[in-house]
């Protein structure tokens, strides 16, 4: 662990305009566009309608979004490690479970026409979509990454350049939503494992977690070019702050979970009723 202070002159006069347009109106535009989805739902079906405590989750994801990404949590990022994991932990974990649990898939596939509903539909169902939201591969792109980043010397590679903060983010946000989707995305998952699999890949995300974070603390095979006691605080953030973190998706996990009815030995099969319209709380 270097003890030289991480400051990036080289591109701070980037982040007063693109650095700070480019995500503002990035999530304007997701705003409106889910804005949007949501007001064709409920005009579509006003029976079903469109939760409007999804729609508040995702705008909660996308301010969340903007408070990592603009002045000044965005400037102090880009020239202290503490910086850095408070944009890390808001990015790659809080934001994408707010995000997830808005349900976007389930909106789109809400308001889009039939044609390409299906396209959607097929694509979720392939094998790629597949393997790519299975727990195992969203736990090794989103927590098992941090290894690398942190252990060899690819955060200072990548913090060296502007474009490599950018692609941080970027990879941080997709693996943390990927991972909030496979443990307690609304959203379909066609290949989901049962509740007591993701409760095992959770834990598996919360003890690497812990175990980067104390390894840091202690500053045992980092790599980070950054004075002892910022990257010391870091690792303090990365611990309580992913614990208080895992802990949200643990509750959305179980919030989302609706166990099977399994007939008892001897009862005669009753035929359902034919389900009523959802009111405008549903999905």
């Amino acid at each position: 662990m270097g003890h030289e202070p991480h400051h990036l002159p080289e591109h701070g006069a980037g982040i007063d305009v693109f650095g700070v347009l480019l995500p503002a109106v990035v999530l304007l535009l997701c705003a409106g566009l889910y804005l949007r989805l949501a007001h064709r739902a409920r005009r579509r079906n006003p029976a079903l309608g469109w939760s409007r405590w999804r729609t508040l989750s995702f705008g909660v994801g996308l301010l969340l979004l903007a408070v990592a990404l603009l002045p000044p949590v965005a400037t102090f990022a880009h020239t202290d490690f503490r910086g850095h994991m408070v944009a890390h932990l808001l990015v790659g974990m809080y934001a994408p479970l707010a995000l997830v649990l808005g349900a976007p898939v389930t909106l789109l596939l809400r308001t889009l026409p039939a044609r390409h509903g299906r396209r959607l539909t097929g694509l979720l169902h392939s094998r790629p979509a597949r393997m790519l939201t299975h727990p195992a591969t969203a736990w090794l792109l989103s927590t098992g990454s941090l290894v690398p980043l942190y252990f060899t010397p690819l955060y200072d590679t990548a913090t060296s350049h502007p474009a490599g903060h950018w692609l941080l983010h970027l990879h941080f946000l997709l693996a943390g939503c990927l991972f909030a989707h496979a443990i307690a995305g609304p959203d379909p998952a066609p290949a989901r494992p049962g509740v007591r699999t993701r409760l095992v890949y959770l834990g598996c995300g919360i003890a690497l977690h812990a175990v980067v974070s104390q390894l840091m603390y202690g500053g045992y095979w980092v790599q980070i070019a950054a004075p002892a006691v910022e990257v010391r605080t870091g690792a303090e953030l990365m611990y309580y702050g992913g614990d208080i973190a895992e802990l949200l998706l643990a509750a959305a996990l179980v919030a989302t979970w609706r166990p099977e009815r399994r007939p008892q030995p001897g009862a005669r099969p009753q035929r359902r009723a034919a389900p009523a319209p959802a009111g405008g709380s549903g999905l």
